[in-house]
């Protein structure tokens, strides 16, 4: 039998991904102007409508209406007949204060921070690709991610931006993995000449990453928009929301995840920053050789700085005792709200890029820096 997995990614212009960047980008604007803000920002969207959300305590002066236009207008959200247009669309603003019964919590004496909620993060790396993802959600963002670039650029005839991959690998030979199946999903104009437009997706999409990039099998399965019209998308073909892509956001299914959302949410949103903070931690284990792939689990409770649990999973891969892996951790890694936010400089505006394509496997993303590579390789000794 097969063994066979999958993990889907989507385009900046699927509609809960147009939430997620509106969500960062009003972060990112007022961590510019107010480094120390309290952002929870929310958006949903649906036919020429967007209403802005949740609660921010900053001394930033911004315009949230206008930010989200600009988004939409980058995407290319430009024209009434997609369904949402960034000129004309009503947009309302609901953005009110953070409670004080959470702020409370959060900002300590000595400069000590408390987490801004309780919950559960997940952190994941494997040796399979380059950038220590899994290769299926590897590809899957890599797919999506070309395709709307050849679409911006006007090499990509009449697609629009709504777009989706799934890769399905295979790992009956786990050594040496293949692709099995590519689907892909992509929004495209009523008049278009359907032919041309699949051997366009196959040649120029599929074949120039799965082929090209990663130099694997190119006799995979392919689908390509299997409903056969793809027309109705966007906003107005389903509502978006920020946050309920989590999966494609972090690993594609591939590991455990606590369930928090990230887009919209400063540094001391554990959801977010511990998950930055588990990643960093993993990826360095892995590239340091301690175990091929690793998965570490943290816990917080609200206003208490400092995790309440670490937990390490290496799935039998690991290459030294796991007890001395979690002694290289507690040695190495501060997961502290105040020393993860320090670490990985979050109180600066790094998150835009981050509500597209997922938020791990980006080279300039300060969590997936392996500076902690050499300290870590001695413990192998």
């Amino acid at each position: 039998m097969k063994k066979l997995f999958t993990s889907e990614s989507v385009s900046e212009g699927h509609p809960d991904k147009i939430c997620d960047q509106i969500s960062d980008a009003i972060l990112d604007e007022v961590l510019r102007q107010d480094p120390n803000s309290k952002v929870a920002c929310e958006c949903f969207a649906t036919t020429n409508f967007i209403v802005i959300g949740g609660e921010i305590s900053t001394k930033a002066k911004v315009d949230y209406i206008q930010i989200a236009r600009d988004v939409l207008q980058k995407i290319g959200y430009n024209d009434s007949s997609w369904g949402i247009d960034s000129k004309t669309c009503e947009i309302l603003n609901k953005i009110e204060e953070q409670s004080t019964d959470i702020a409370m919590g959060i900002d300590q004496a000595n400069d000590v921070i408390g987490a801004g909620d309780q919950g559960i993060m997940f952190g994941y790396a494997t040796n399979e690709a380059a950038n220590y993802m899994p290769l299926a959600i590897a590809i899957a963002h890599d797919l999506v991610y070309l395709a709307t670039k050849l679409r911006k650029n006007g090499e990509f005839k009449d697609s629009r931006p709504d777009m989706k991959s799934q890769v399905t690998i295979d790992y009956t030979d786990q050594k040496n993995p293949k692709v099995d199946t590519i689907l892909m999903s992509i929004q495209h104009n009523p008049d278009f000449n359907e032919a041309e437009f699949k051997k366009f997706v196959k040649e120029k999409i599929m074949n120039a990453i799965v082929v090209d990039k990663y130099m694997l099998n190119s006799d995979f399965k392919v689908l390509i928009n299997p409903t056969g019209r793809f027309v109705i998308g966007g906003p107005q073909g389903d509502t978006g929301l920020t946050g309920r892509k989590i999966i494609a956001d972090t690993y594609g299914g591939y590991a455990r995840h606590g369930g928090g959302a990230f887009s919209g949410k400063d540094g001391t949103k554990v959801d977010r920053s511990a998950a930055y903070m588990a990643r960093y931690a993993a990826k360095n284990l892995v590239a340091a050789g301690l175990a091929d792939k690793l998965e570490i689990q943290l816990s917080y409770a609200i206003g208490i700085p400092k995790p309440v649990s670490i937990f390490i999973e290496t799935f039998g891969t690991h290459s030294i005792p796991l007890e001395k892996i979690y002694e290289a951790v507690e040695a190495t890694f501060d997961f502290s709200v105040s020393g993860i936010i320090k670490e990985l400089d979050l109180r600066k505006p790094v998150f835009f890029n981050t509500s597209r394509y997922g938020h791990f496997g980006i080279q300039d993303c300060s969590w997936e820096k392996l500076d902690k590579v050499n300290q870590l390789k001695k413990y192998l000794k």
